[in-house]
């Protein structure tokens, strides 16, 4: 964004929250610096509406109404009463997690939903530091199908996607009530009433194939008030998806780490190079993947067996360090 158009959108900002009556787009062009650059009436409504655009993805509440109904036009405000936040206290490593939380996000849509968290946290005077380098670079990604799918649970819109099964080729048509899109185990899940099937089911998004869409009209789903999505994932998880394909052993330093001790079986203590901490057992789901969450714990967790995990996690850290492999 040029510095010009973000100085017009502070300026717009403050102009609509000083204010308790609706101001019109002429209003606001002859009152915020910035928008008598237009070259013409046209120019400046593409500016105007690009700014209101930007300002409704910031999340910044912005009201549309008319102060009477002689008014022969509609005016805006900010009502500082959705504005401002509450008071907001941050430990500077929870600031620092949040700031690395909004590091990681991978896609557009989630992307933006984290900078405009970000933006909202700062107006509540919280400095979130979000330039120091994790250990590792970890990522978490949106499937192709995740924009289409969030959108049709907040329409409560049916849609209908082709889908293959779990060691299959065969491609399958599924119609699906969306409930909601929900992360388990580093995958995307969405979760509804498949109309196929005439029962709650959820679908591993990294295997929807094709376009998602609609299959019927906006407002037509409801969701059930007492379904947990995530445990629904959790308690569907069948088959090979469900049984650990390995048991590594690790070392876990004393009160780090919390994320493994969470998912992993203490089984005794070791201490290693005068650092006490427990020794464990972790079940692997995902064995592609644990060397990149392992090694993001650092000199925190270190991996006994097996060797090949062991050699993965040690290659990634060497990687951080810029050493040689």
């Amino acid at each position: 964004m040029s510095t010009a158009r973000a100085e017009r959108l502070v300026n717009l900002v403050l102009a609509l929250l000083s204010t308790r009556q609706y101001l019109t787009a002429e209003r606001i062009r002859g009152i915020v610096p910035g928008y008598a650059d237009a070259a013409s009436d046209e120019a400046f409504s593409r500016m105007f509406e690009r700014d209101k655009t930007e300002l409704r993805e910031l999340g910044i509440p912005l009201e549309t109404g008319r102060n009477s109904v002689f008014d022969g036009a509609d005016g805006y405000r900010i009502a500082r009463r959705d504005y401002e936040l509450g008071e907001i206290e941050l430990a500077p490593d929870e600031a620092a997690a949040v700031g690395l939380a909004v590091r990681l996000w991978d896609s557009p849509e989630l992307t933006g939903q984290a900078q405009g968290a970000l933006v909202k946290l700062r107006a509540a005077g919280v400095e979130v530091d979000h330039t120091a380098p994790p250990v590792v670079e970890s990522r978490v990604r949106a499937e192709p199908a995740f924009s289409p799918l969030l959108a049709a649970v907040q329409n409560r819109q049916p849609v209908r996607f082709g889908y293959r099964r779990s060691g299959s080729a065969e491609r399958l048509t599924r119609t699906l009530e969306p409930w909601g899109v929900v992360s388990w185990r580093a995958r995307w899940y969405v979760v509804g009433h498949d109309r196929d099937r005439g029962a709650p089911r959820c679908f591993r998004l990294s295997r929807i194939v094709g376009e998602v869409r609609p299959a019927g009209a906006p407002g037509e789903v409801d969701r059930p008030e007492d379904v947990n999505l995530l445990e629904f994932v959790a308690g569907s998880s069948t088959g090979k998806e469900s049984s650990p394909v390995a048991t590594a052993k690790l070392w876990i330093a004393d009160r780090r780490a919390a994320g493994v001790r969470r998912r992993a079986k203490l089984t005794g203590r070791l201490t290693v190079a005068g650092v006490e901490g427990d020794l464990a057992e972790l079940e692997l789901y995902y064995p592609e993947s644990a060397a990149d969450w392992i090694a993001g714990h650092g000199p925190d967790v270190l991996v006994l067996e097996p060797d090949v995990l062991a050699k993965a996690v040690h290659e990634r850290l060497r990687a951080v360090a810029g050493e040689d492999s």
